[in-house]
């Protein structure tokens, strides 16, 4: 099979032990991404089986429509950037194992590790001492222990950064769904009494919902504007999460303080002056929460096994079946 995977962004696919799987296929890795859907066609337009990197590619109705060749499009987890009836339409079958496994810890490591360091102020004190500077540049630190970690949502990454937050004596507190503060309570940890009081009450708040038609937008203006002025943002999930232009007018208001983003609207950001990579009060980092290397061989593990079904005749984790028929 012709097999293009998109968006290896870090380049580092083809030393993945899963990448052994395909040895017996005509592989095609891709670690850039194209101006317009238009060269994305041309590009992978020979493709039989297209594999997409999480929802770094839009796969649209129009693309289906100039991919001639493409028989399969195979992912792993939610597919917000993927049109199924757009790829049933052309016939294209799409597969995407859902099943949730573990926890992923990496991006749970992530999440924690962006909220302590921003705490503490690290980016500001390496930058200092490289300069020259010393302590100079660094504003004081604070300490995580006795003050407030929040999570808004509580699935299997919340319930592992939760974890970490009590080792270093922070206090937990949990808002979102109904489903997931019954979820906390039931394993012992606090839920907020509502909404502005989790917002305004915590030291850092921390995103751990998926993006859905449901939940897209769902943290809005009025939440953040609810955050103290010494509070943290920390969004490892994505940014869509966050109503448009909300997070750039209360950063710019003063409220929260500081943010510690690892997801942006529009990925990925080659722009240096793009508003909130620049901004003097956030921390960036290039949406790498899931991204290490014991991370990725298990997730292409799982999609390759599913192109190597279809290969064999026997597909699996298929979310429009109907194409088979």
């Amino acid at each position: 099979m012709k097999i293009h995977i998109l968006d290896d962004w870090y380049g580092d696919l083809a030393g993945l032990p899963a990448m052994d799987m395909l040895k017996d296929h005509d592989v095609t890795i891709w670690s850039d991404k194209p101006e317009s859907e238009d060269a994305l066609a041309e590009r992978i337009r020979d493709a039989e089986v297209v594999v997409l990197f999480r929802d770094r590619t839009q796969v649209t109705e129009s693309l289906a429509a100039k991919l001639p060749n493409t028989k399969l499009i195979a992912m792993r987890g939610n597919y917000p950037n993927v049109d199924v009836e757009g790829l049933t339409k052309h016939g294209i079958l799409f597969c995407s194992d859902m099943s949730s496994g573990g926890a992923n810890v990496s991006t749970a490591e992530l999440a924690f590790l962006l909220g302590l360091s921003t705490l503490r102020y690290l980016p500001e004190a390496i930058g200092s001492a490289r300069a020259g500077n010393w302590q100079g540049d660094a504003p004081l630190g604070r300490r995580a222990s006795g003050r407030i970690f929040g999570l808004y949502g509580y699935g299997k990454i919340a319930k592992v950064v939760a974890g970490y937050a009590r080792a270093f004596g922070m206090q937990v507190l949990v808002w979102g769904s109904d489903a997931g503060r019954e979820r906390a309570r039931a394993d012992g940890i606090e839920t907020a009494e509502n909404r502005e009081a989790f917002f305004g009450g915590c030291d850092v708040v921390s995103l751990h919902v998926r993006l859905t038609k449901e939940t897209r937008g769902t943290i809005t203006r009025a939440d953040l504007m609810a955050m103290r002025e010494d509070a943290i943002l920390v969004n490892t999930s994505r940014a869509a999460l966050i109503e448009p232009g909300a997070l750039l007018e209360a950063l710019n208001a003063g409220r929260p303080g500081r943010a510690a983003l690892d997801v942006f609207d529009a990925e990925p950001v080659t722009n240096a002056a793009d508003p909130l990579v620049s901004h003097p009060r956030v921390i960036p980092t290039p949406h790498v929460g899931f991204i290490t290397e014991e991370e990725l061989d298990g997730q292409f593990s799982t999609i390759f096994r599913t192109v190597l079904a279809y290969g064999a005749g026997k597909p699996d984790s298929a979310i429009n079946p109907e194409v088979l028929s």
